[in-house]
């Protein structure tokens, strides 16, 4: 009787080759109030490298994203405003521990889709995260140097320290991915402010990275908020918007800062121009300064009586 006998291929040109897969593309949502929502509008860009080969889609952010956003901003704003900026600090501390965890990855990207050098992606990783630090290290430092006490004639205490302006919408630096936008974001969320960052760059990816160093940082839902999207689209809602307390913007064409200027007007909103910045001069130290808080604090002058 015969045997059924499976044959067990004998040569290479025998095996059964594995078919083909596609690989799995990311598509990166917004960051709004600690969360990763779509876009409501369900518009989308395509996120692509410096060879102009694909990378990722990406959101498009709409009118009421940027207006949600606005709303998870002005809830965190109070609680973050009064934690302690010892506590602050410790928070901006974490957000440079999971970016110094995190390096490689970013380095990969800077030079695979931004088109940096190694060396000038490590450059730029390093200064983003000594960024952080820094600022940390400024939370509780900055009331002292801008604080005073004035002299009056009566018999009272007369004071005058800084306080957070509230929610600031931060239109970031085209240059520079990371570093330019650590160096637009640390200055404004150290003194108790809370963001609403617009990402319209030719490597947004890097932004919605960063999203989720923050999400896994100690740092509040709501406190930063990212989206992308054009920024010619929401420039004017975010003139307009009557919950915005500041705008914070850079490499702003003359047609954008009129429009700006025109928008903000009306709620006397506290605004501040930075022209464009060369990719290469965000690791300069002139770069960070104590001086880039000022413009969205408010100083608060206080009367005490003294005597028994």
């Amino acid at each position: 009787m015969a045997e059924n006998v499976t044959k067990t291929p004998s040569s290479k040109s025998e095996k059964t080759n594995p078919s083909p897969r596609l690989r799995v593309q990311k598509t990166y949502k917004l960051y709004i109030g600690g969360n990763f929502p779509r876009t409501e509008s369900g518009h989308y860009l395509t996120a692509t490298n410096h060879k102009g080969e694909f990378v990722a889609n990406i959101c498009r952010a709409s009118r009421k994203d940027f207006r949600n956003s606005v709303v998870a901003a002005r809830a965190a704003q109070g609680g973050w405003a009064a934690r302690t900026a010892f506590n602050r600090g410790q928070i901006l501390y974490r957000m440079a521990e999971m970016l110094e965890g995190r390096r490689a990855g970013f380095e990969s990207i800077l030079v695979q889709q931004a088109g940096y050098k190694s060396a000038a992606a490590e450059s730029e990783v390093s200064a983003a995260i000594d960024r952080l630090l820094w600022y940390a290290g400024m939370a509780d430092k900055f009331v002292q140097l801008f604080s005073a006490t004035n002299p009056v004639a009566s018999s009272h205490f007369n004071f005058t320290m800084p306080e957070a302006t509230g929610v600031v919408a931060i239109l970031a630096p085209p240059n520079a991915p990371l570093l330019g936008l650590v160096s637009a974001l640390a200055p404004v969320i150290v003194s108790g402010n809370t963001a609403v960052v617009i990402v319209d760059s030719s490597t947004p990816t890097i932004a919605m990275e960063f999203a989720e160093v923050l999400h896994v940082s100690d740092l509040p839902g709501g406190v930063v908020n990212i989206l992308t999207g054009l920024r010619s689209e929401l420039i004017k809602h975010v003139g307009s918007h009557m919950d915005v307390d500041g705008i914070f913007s850079f490499g702003s064409s003359d047609d954008e800062r009129r429009t700006i200027t025109i928008e903000a007007a009306e709620s006397v909103k506290r605004v501040e121009f930075i022209d464009d910045v060369p990719a290469e001069k965000w690791t300069s130290n002139t770069m960070q300064s104590p001086h880039w808080i000022v413009p969205f604090v408010e100083f608060k002058t206080a009367w005490h009586p003294m005597g028994s």
